[in-house]
């Protein structure tokens, strides 16, 4: 059974960093592609990035591109997600994926506010 568990974020000012971390079990971490989608209130979930199972590959949405790192640890089955010069507008619930399955974890929010 895949089980993701998103932790990490929280209330930040404009222009700061979070790191979120997605902890994931019940299948083989090292042999699928993981994302990072967010939700913000009122809107269609969109894709934030994608990262490769061997983490050699990775692409961004274009709002994300300049400002978030995807990466991974296969020896510890996480996936992450490095956000620096937030804005307001990245305020969301931030939810990992594996690559080909339905099932979502429980999120964790991000708010960008002063």
């Amino acid at each position: 059974q895949v089980q993701l568990v998103e932790s990490g974020g929280g209330l930040v000012q404009p222009g700061g960093s979070l790191r979120l971390s997605c902890a994931a079990s019940g299948f083989t971490f090292s042999s699928f592609p993981m994302s990072w989608y967010r939700q913000a209130p009122g809107k269609e979930r969109e894709l934030v990035a994608r990262i490769s199972n061997t983490g050699g590959n990775t692409n961004y949405g274009d709002s994300m591109k300049d400002r978030f790192t995807i990466s991974r640890d296969n020896a510890k089955n996480t996936v992450y997600l490095q956000m620096s010069s937030l804005k307001p507008e990245d305020t969301a619930v931030y939810y990992c994926k594996r690559f080909g399955s339905p099932i979502w974890g429980q999120g964790t929010q991000v708010t960008v506010s002063s």
